[in-house]
């Protein structure tokens, strides 16, 4: 009988390795343990996930296109970009002539996303910073994107509110929602749709629409209330960027280098990407 309760043991134990591990993606133990896995898994990251350029194009980079349709130069923010997945498939798209932010807190991820889209120089930025306090200021961006990432993230609801910040009035909003079984697995993390729509419209967000998409995912568009003006000229990440440290504008560049001309504090720039975390 002892051997069946140490069997037993091995098996719970098997079990909350695979839900934290596996499922949860080390997101109940806060944001470093999520950065390390991906950091450790970010070369094999496209090869586990099997994307498929035509359903990124057809189901996620010609839609927004579409939606963008008439705004010139439009500014795009992806939060927690990964391995550059939708700024590649959104720049893959003639009819799109914007710029793609993309952010993320995991550096091993961001040189992924470097190399994939290098061939894209001058319309995509690559951030290293986390979604909690987004380094933009307000109203900054035609569109804002997350994708597979918001269950992750510490606190989903105040990384909404931080996205919908940083999101032009009219504006287009699109993230995914995590559903099947698993996401019962993930309380405080996954919500059911219907509560997610219920929160996103309070933010305020409007033509709240949940799509089917993935066996794990819906996706969810919305616009933010009011009426999207157009830029009068292209613009460029020093347009939008706000210092992380004093949340002042005027960030330049310096060298290799951003330096804020308000509290003096640099940021550098290594293989391609902005460094804003320590």
């Amino acid at each position: 009988m002892v051997w069946i309760g140490g069997l037993i043991l091995l098996l719970l134990v098997a079990a909350y390795i695979y839900w934290s591990v596996v499922i949860t993606e080390g997101a109940y133990f806060g944001p470093r343990v999520v950065t390390f896995l991906y950091d450790r898994g970010a070369r094999t990251y496209d090869q586990i996930k099997e994307f498929d350029a035509r359903e990124e194009a057809w189901l996620l980079a010609q839609p927004l296109a579409r939606a963008l349709a008439g705004l010139p130069h439009p500014l795009i923010l992806d939060v927690a970009t990964g391995t550059g997945r939708l700024p590649l498939a959104l720049l893959r798209q003639l009819e799109f002539d914007g710029h793609v932010v993309a952010l993320d807190l995991s550096r091993g991820m961001l040189r992924q996303a470097a190399r994939k889209t290098a061939g894209y120089d001058g319309r995509v930025s690559l951030i290293w910073q986390d979604a909690a306090s987004l380094p933009f200021t307000d109203v900054a961006f035609e569109a804002v994107t997350c994708l597979e990432a918001l269950e992750f993230l510490p606190h989903p609801q105040e990384a909404l509110r931080e996205m919908v910040r940083v999101l032009k009035p009219g504006g287009v909003f699109l993230i995914t929602n995590r559903v099947g079984w698993e996401a019962r697995l993930m309380p405080g993390r996954a919500y059911a749709p219907r509560h997610l729509e219920a929160i996103l419209k309070e933010l305020p967000l409007r033509a709240v629409e949940t799509r089917s998409w993935q066996e794990y995912y819906d996706l969810i568009w919305a616009r933010k209330q009011g009426v999207l003006v157009p830029s009068n000229r292209p613009r460029g990440l020093l347009d939008v960027l706000r210092c992380p440290r004093c949340r002042g504008r005027g960030l330049v560049e310096r060298g290799r280098s951003l330096l804020c001309t308000r509290c003096g504090r640099a940021y550098p720039r290594r293989e391609g990407i902005v460094c804003f975390e320590r």
